[in-house]
């Protein structure tokens, strides 16, 4: 085994064991705190440029396979784990996750006490990052630290957004739905398919005039990694949507999206949400959904207060952030978790219909 080590922004130092690529690369740090679902996470684009913690006892014990992708390939830039399994038992899967992470050209580091780590960041908050297999000197680290880019302010959706126009779903479909690709995940496209939806997926710095050539019933905006406020082209996108007063549905990024378009500011947390088990309660039924989340910023709950044209309609019960919202006028909804929930919980699929009854109740 080969060693690695694991340098932090504040100065804090880790060594380890190293798999996948050999090498050095860096990112934000974060924690994801599902008990499975790695190869969803290594492979949503919502992390792009992000060194990824997962907190379960150990990691690749079920290999992974080519359905269970969410893009395109792996968007961490590093794996951090306590345990990393090199044999898998699935007799389904593609390659271990070794060969996985190898082929994909992503550094991981095993062997690291998870707590001690996750109990630092959870107090320090969200910081960058280096593994490294070449060198722990602090020097040398410290050098590759120089080259990661503080994630506060940083456009990262049209480095990870397609470059084509692409379709998915059943052009007979009785919804056509236009999608704003911002990091979309495969599992949200196969979500609105499934419900009889045609799904025309446009880059990231797409016009709503150019959306709107597709004569859709809906328009969808996804996910995506880096910081909403650094995205005036997308906030310009939403807000011709609005003033369309077309029936719109954001996840995620979306959300974040939606509440910019609206006057409503959003802020970078302490150390984010992510993870499969977080609680959210929905203001509009009362019912408590279990969630899968992955987000770094939030929307500014203090901006909503008595809000003429947007309303809270879902809180996460763990710290009371907005995790939902709406327009008073019905054309619009958005959520900061992810519904599509892949592999799971799967309580919140739901929003799905209610985004394509939306659209049907408005098609003339």
């Amino acid at each position: 085994m080969i060693p690695a080590w694991l340098y932090l922004e504040d100065g804090s130092l880790f060594s380890g064991k190293a798999f996948g690529k050999h090498g050095t690369a860096g990112g934000e740090i974060c924690f994801n705190t599902g008990m499975s679902g790695y190869q969803e996470i290594y492979s949503d684009p919502s992390y792009f440029g992000q060194i990824i913690i997962n907190t379960t006892a150990h990691i690749g014990n079920y290999g992974t396979i080519s359905a269970e992708q969410e893009s395109a390939g792996v968007k961490v830039s590093g794996v951090v784990c306590g345990s990393f399994a090199t044999l898998y038992s699935r007799l389904q899967s593609d390659l271990s996750l070794q060969q996985y992470l190898a082929n994909n050209g992503i550094p991981g580091i095993s062997d690291i006490d998870t707590r001690k780590l996750v109990r630092h960041i959870r107090k320090a908050g969200a910081m960058r990052a280096v593994i490294s297999t070449e060198s722990g000197d602090k020097v040398f680290l410290e050098r590759a630290l120089q080259d990661v880019p503080l994630m506060l302010n940083l456009e990262l959706s049209s480095v990870v957004s397609t470059k084509d126009i692409y379709h998915v779903g059943n052009p007979d479909a009785k919804l056509k739905v236009a999608v704003l690709d911002l990091g979309i995940k495969n599992s949200i496209l196969n979500n609105l398919a499934k419900r009889d939806a045609y799904c025309t997926v446009f880059p990231a710095k797409t016009s709503f005039a150019e959306m709107q050539k597709s004569s859709p019933d809906g328009y969808f905006i996804s996910n995506g990694p880096g910081d909403p406020a650094g995205m005036n082209y997308a906030i310009e996108t939403v807000s011709k949507v609005l003033e369309a007063q077309k029936p719109l549905f954001g996840i995620c990024l979306g959300h974040q999206l939606l509440a910019q378009a609206c006057g409503i500011d959003t802020y970078k947390m302490h150390h984010g949400h992510r993870g499969l088990n977080h609680p959210v309660k929905n203001l509009v039924t009362g019912r408590t959904e279990i969630t899968s989340q992955n987000h770094g910023f939030n929307v500014q709950d203090s901006q909503l207060v008595d809000h003429k044209e947007v309303e809270i309609t879902h809180i996460n019960l763990n710290d009371n952030t907005v995790e939902g919202l709406r327009l008073k006028n019905g054309r619009a909804f958005s959520v900061q978790y992810h519904p599509e929930s892949s592999p799971g919980p799967h309580d919140s699929t739901y929003l799905f219909d209610d985004f394509l009854q939306m659209a049907e109740k408005q098609v003339v």
